[in-house]
């Protein structure tokens, strides 16, 4: 095994980019629809899936450009490249989806005072038609979703595309069939509080990674457990596990040997035992006894960077 560091970066897989395009196209053109369909018919429910649907346009071409960005090969400056914009793009959806469900709160509850009379006809038919469209779009993403944390969001806009479809075809029908026009207010805050679950998630994950935590599939516990249990490890510390962007998650830390004659057989089994948990950019520095001593006792000031570097990749 070659322990020397390299450049080679694993890459996560780019999302359909293909897909996002048509599902781009006719999200943006049901927004016109459902815009003007919600204000001739008085329906707030359409006006607030318009809104949403204009978060999901931003949403995508956000993720069509941060994908052709992390491309983009690493740098002296950026070794890592641009994978990051992915996270970042992932946080700006999560957020565009939580403004936009606190306003169709607000004014759902002014409308439940007053509420305004509805063309039913209109809110019916671009309802069920916007249902069709966005099924559409989620079928198209379906399965595409599960190894970008930004296509993940772009899947989670569609998703609640669908349920705000369905909403708003059900209080059409309430309205179609009772005159109760207070279930368009009423439908619509329970529209919002899905859109938030899911926004809530998604910046919670995205802020996880920007801020360097251990990914949640991994126990740090776990991956101590697994580099003692290779023969020559004695201690571990300085363990840091992190996620770079979607698919791709780094490990680093020290491992002290008694003798550094047999490194490379230390190193290709902590490599082994990190990829069974998922973990495949990994760096390893060993380290022997007395070096630990050494640094432990040295004076402050002292230049401590003569340790053996191993890289495990």
């Amino acid at each position: 095994m070659n322990d020397r560091a390299t450049d080679c970066i694993g890459r996560p897989p780019a999302p359909p980019t293909r897909r996002l395009w048509i599902v781009l196209v006719l999200t943006g053109g049901f927004m016109l629809v459902e815009a003007i369909g919600g204000y001739l018919s008085g329906s707030l429910t359409l006006l607030a899936d318009a809104g949403h649907m204009l978060t999901d346009v931003g949403a995508i071409s956000l993720t069509l450009l941060t994908a052709w960005i992390a491309q983009r090969p690493p740098d002296q400056n950026k070794t890592y490249g641009y994978l990051r914009w992915e996270i970042l793009a992932a946080l700006i959806n999560g957020a565009a989806l939580i403004g936009i469900a606190g306003w169709v709160v607000v004014a759902a509850i002014q409308r439940l005072g007053n509420p305004p009379a509805i063309h039913v006809g209109v809110f019916l038919s671009i309802a069920a038609l916007g249902l069709v469209v966005n099924l559409v779009g989620l079928g198209l993403l379906h399965g595409s979703h599960q190894g970008s944390l930004n296509a993940r969001g772009v899947y989670l806009h569609i998703l609640s595309d669908v349920l705000g479809s369905i909403a708003a075809l059900a209080a059409a029908l309430v309205v179609a069939f009772t005159g109760w026009t207070l279930a368009d207010p009423i439908i619509s805050i329970v529209l919002s509080l899905l859109i938030l679950a899911g926004a809530w998630r998604l910046v919670r994950e995205s802020t996880d990674v920007l801020l360097e935590a251990v990914p949640a599939h991994v126990s740090l516990k776990e991956v101590r457990r697994c580099m003692l249990s290779v023969p020559g490890v004695a201690t571990i510390h300085d363990l840091h596990v992190w996620t770079v962007t979607s698919g791709m998650v780094a490990m680093s830390g020290h491992a002290v040997v008694p003798e550094l004659d047999s490194h490379p057989f230390v190193l290709e089994q902590i490599r082994a035992s990190m990829a069974q948990l998922g973990i495949g950019h990994v760096t390893i520095q060993l380290e022997m006894q007395h070096e630990c001593l050494e640094v432990a006792g040295a004076a402050p000031g002292r230049d401590h960077h003569d340790h053996s570097h191993s890289h495990a990749r």
